[in-house]
């Protein structure tokens, strides 16, 4: 993204992937979302004196699929490391994370672009696992602040990218293809609201064309991908004033403040010579065998541009609509299972990407929509397309079939027989209302005779409005063009 032509904005984003595990990493106290504040605490997540951490085996296997799915080198022996800091959220005032020593590194993410060819290659320059910290609660009504410490000690794995982005719509497109892909590995729900991925964006601005990085800002506290897109564009612009008015940028973190569409000042950004990284006394190296690695390996399911490349070999899809119907793997699934009811592709893609995705859009308001929860079965939508193909009802007709669908999922053919909603194809009553129609429209007649085929389309369109929408197009048409002559 060029600003005034003059400045690029140069974008790295360090997202917080939550491993949807049973258990902590370190410790046996669940990892489930929405319980009471501190119940799911232990003297290990706690940070009691004199506890021990254990870490959790299927966290690993976890974090081996991620790296795996974008294409890491990972590293055999990796080392946690002890980052200390203060804050109430942090009950042993350090976090188990990997600093110098990470489990991967150098992967890859690529996006689609509209309106580019060929997708992007975003490098990412590490994963690594960590122990999430808890979470400080604020009543501003009551002047008052508390802290629940059940996510204290939850697994997380850190993608940290290059500073490969340079818009808003691309580091959007980054974010929903990390979490297409940490869904389809079903190591996270990827639901931002929940605080299941957590994204900062670290944003600076330089020069167009040169090589040297400006000073970069790094922006908390974004709970959706359109908060991240928004926030990002705010500080890029932001940025750019200063620097056009002649003033310095100063590093710092900030935060997002989605009510007022701005980003505001935190703290002095932290480097890691602020957290006294060291390596964690109680745990030993971590060490990744090859035996681990081809196990988690040959579980790996279809990932989502693996599945792209199916959609477009096997059904026939254009790569925009393959590359619509697998951002998400529910919506995948949901069409696949539609096809598998009735075989007419490319029909389904157009209703799942129209009607289908609106509903699910309408549902989820201002959240990101939950394609688990479509209100409309994909067996009863691969019935609508089927009685469209075999005549039963029009296009037109099958619109208001679905919006009675997607309020309770009821068999379309009982909602067709239920209205009388059978498409008219009976040519000797539709040849009587086509007589009515050329009767009451002479201008247009002449016109068409005179050479504007075009009217066809306005007649038809009568015939339609006559019948209320039942009459077959294809009869309609044929029977028009007879009456009407060459």
């Amino acid at each position: 993204m060029t600003t005034n032509g003059k400045w690029e904005t140069v974008i790295g984003l360090e997202v917080h992937v939550q491993m949807s595990t049973a258990s902590k990493l370190f410790c046996a106290c669940p990892a489930s979302f929405g319980a009471a504040p501190n119940r799911h605490t232990c003297p290990v997540c706690l940070g009691m004196p004199g506890v021990l951490p254990v870490l959790n085996e299927r966290a690993l296997e976890y974090a081996v699929r991620a790296a795996l799915a974008t294409g890491c080198t990972i590293n055999r022996k990796s080392r946690w490391a002890r980052k200390n800091y203060f804050y109430p959220d942090l009950p042993k005032a350090y976090q188990i994370s990997q600093y110098d020593e990470p489990y991967a590194e150098n992967g890859e993410i690529s996006i689609e672009i509209e309106g580019s060819e060929e997708p992007r290659r975003i490098r990412l320059e590490r994963i690594h696992m960590e122990e999430d910290a808890g979470k400080n609660i604020h009543d501003a009504r009551a002047g008052s602040s508390h802290v629940d410490l059940n996510r204290a000690g939850v697994p997380l794995l850190e993608v940290v990218s290059r500073p490969d982005l340079r818009s808003p719509a691309e580091a959007g497109a980054y974010l929903r293809k990390l979490r297409a892909i940490v869904r389809y590995l079903d190591i996270c729900d990827g639901n931002m609201n929940e605080g299941s991925m957590r994204c900062d964006a670290n944003v600076s601005i330089r020069l167009a064309g040169s090589e040297e990085y400006g000073t970069r800002t790094e922006t908390k506290n974004m709970n959706s991908f359109r908060a991240v897109e928004r926030a990002i564009a705010h500080e890029a612009e932001r940025q750019t004033g200063l620097l056009e008015d002649g003033e310095r940028i100063v590093q710092e973190t900030r935060l997002w403040d989605a009510a007022r569409g701005l980003t505001r000042s935190m703290r002095s950004k932290e480097e890691a010579h602020d957290y006294r990284y060291f390596p964690d006394p109680d745990l030993l190296p971590l060490v990744i065998t090859e035996e681990l690695v081809e196990r988690v390996r040959a579980t790996m399911p279809e990932l989502p541009d693996q599945r792209r490349e199916r959609f477009t070999a096997d059904y026939r899809l254009p790569a925009y609509d393959a590359g619509v119907l697998t951002s998400s793997k529910e919506l995948a699934g949901y069409y696949e299972a539609a096809v598998g009811a009735h075989g007419n592709a490319k029909a389904i893609s157009n209703w799942v990407m129209g009607d289908v995705m609106r509903v699910a859009n309408e549902t989820a308001g201002e959240g990101e929509p939950d394609y688990a929860e479509i209100p409309v079965s994909p067996e009863n939508l691969a019935s609508l397309v089927r009685l469209i193909d075999e005549g039963t009802i029009s296009g037109k007709i099958a619109k208001q079939v679905f919006e009675q669908m997607a309020d309770g999922d009821e068999d379309p053919a009982h909602i067709v027989e239920r209205e009388g909603l059978v498409q008219e194809s009976d040519e000797g009553k539709l040849g009587e209302v086509i007589d009515r129609v050329l009767t009451d429209n002479p201008g247009q007649v002449e016109q068409f005779r005179a050479g504007k085929t075009k009217v066809l389309g306005y007649l038809v369109g009568q015939v339609m409005k006559e019948t209320g929408g039942k009459a077959n197009p294809g009869v309609v048409n044929r029977i028009l063009s007879e009456k009407l002559g060459p």
